[in-house]
């Protein structure tokens, strides 16, 4: 586990920079950035979700800035970046948080959504990095921290895509962690596991997927109707909590020696321990065995090769 530092600390009036503010993880992190700290704001959703920023109490103040910006649009990061240094003259700390799940199988990916959850979870972070670290690197001090998932340290059936992409992100940013700590700036993974929340109501299906799932006929049926009923018990069930995830955020971006990977949720250590410390073939064994009606998966289980 790479871990350096001490880096220097964020100022008490640090300008942060938040995406995807409006819901979930990102709602619960912009109350608590607010509530806990006196860094300024900039908090970016996409133009047709702004208005709930006005539900939610956010305003546009001497705190706090409210931007739109689509991850799926090459340029809005870095216009985001630039409003928030003609506003305050600096970003310190970037908080990427947007993201987008697609339950699929490799076999029912398609174009246009592949390239929406690459350039939700991946290009753009990466895009409001590199716009980023011109300012951090001026000032050799900075925080870059990236909401990953489990799903970047281990795929899971049905969501190839969204661990591609995640798995996209943590190398890039493992990369970035060698290459900007000369200067001074931090970079951080935080991989949180399943979360008490409703968000898994939003994934997002192919067409050939959403009719693998409600069609007993198709081959994927059972793949998807049983790790769809799994992801929504554990999500419903989990202690894990969008509020206390939030806290493992704040603790990250005040910290003085990061972690690059910080595992944000029970489960999170659970999967951390058994990648590093079972045999390959033995991991892969016990997880493909503990998966859902793995024995009614296609015309018969069978055990899966390196």
């Amino acid at each position: 586990m790479l871990r350096s530092g001490p880096y220097p600390a964020l100022p008490a009036d640090a300008v942060v920079l938040l995406t995807g503010a409006t819901r979930g993880l990102g709602l619960v992190l912009a109350r608590a950035l607010r509530r806990d700290t006196a860094f300024r704001l900039v908090l970016t959703a996409r133009a047709s979700s702004l208005p709930r920023f006005a539900t939610e109490g956010f305003s546009d103040d001497d705190r706090t800035l409210l931007l739109p910006l689509d991850a799926t649009r090459p340029g809005e990061g870095r216009a985001a970046v630039a409003a928030a240094e003609a506003r305050w003259g600096r970003v310190d700390a970037l908080v990427n948080n947007a993201g987008l799940a697609l339950r699929a199988v490799v076999e029912h990916l398609d174009d246009a959504r592949f390239d929406e959850v690459m350039a939700v979870n991946f290009r753009a972070p990466a895009e409001l990095i590199q716009a980023a670290l011109p300012g951090m690197r001026a000032r050799r001090l900075g925080r870059i921290l990236t909401i990953s998932s489990v799903g970047g340290m281990m795929a899971m059936p049905t969501m190839a895509a969204y661990s591609a992409s995640k798995f996209a992100i943590e190398g890039l940013c493992e990369s970035l962690w060698y290459e900007i700590r000369p200067w001074g700036v931090a970079v951080s993974l935080v991989e949180p596991g399943f979360i008490n929340s409703d968000s898994f109501t939003r994934t997002r299906r192919t067409p050939a997927s959403q009719a693998s799932e409600t069609d007993p006929a198709e081959p994927y049926h059972v793949h998807y109707a049983a790790m769809g009923a799994l992801i929504a018990h554990l999500m419903r069930r989990t202690w894990a909590t969008p509020e206390g995830v939030a806290a493992t955020v704040l603790r990250t971006l005040r910290a003085r020696s990061p972690h690059l990977r910080v595992r944000a949720t029970p489960d999170a250590l659970l999967f951390d321990y058994l990648r590093r410390w079972l045999p390959r073939r033995l991991y892969h064994h016990v997880l493909f065995h503990a998966l859902p009606e793995v024995r009614r998966w296609g015309p018969a289980s069978r055990e899966p090769r390196d």
